[in-house]
C-alpha cells in the first residue's frame, strides 16, 4: 500500500492510500476537477509525491451562464 499526495504546486490537494501509483500523463479527477499527473517522485518507501496540473475554470463565463438561466417574476 502507497500513500499517495497529490499536489498543485505546493498545496496539497488529496492524500490517498492506494495499492497502485498514478503513472505520469494519467487523467485525474480530484474534488471534481479534472486534471493530468505531471509527475511523480518517490519520497520514502511508501510515500509518493503526484504533481497535478487542474484545468483552469473560468469563472465569468460561469456567472454568465447562471444569469441566463435565472428569470425574474413580475
Amino acid at each position: 500500500m502507497f500513500t499517495v499526495y497529490y499536489l498543485d504546486g505546493k498545496n496539497v490537494l488529496l492524500n490517498q492510500l492506494r495499492s497502485s501509483v498514478p503513472n505520469e500523463g494519467e487523467e485525474v479527477r480530484i474534488k471534481g476537477r479534472k486534471g493530468k499527473v505531471t509527475s511523480v517522485t518517490s519520497v520514502e518507501e511508501s510515500k509518493i509525491h503526484v504533481q497535478v496540473e487542474l484545468e483552469s475554470v473560468n469563472k465569468a463565463k460561469l456567472a454568465a451562464e447562471d444569469d441566463k438561466k435565472k428569470k425574474k417574476k413580475r
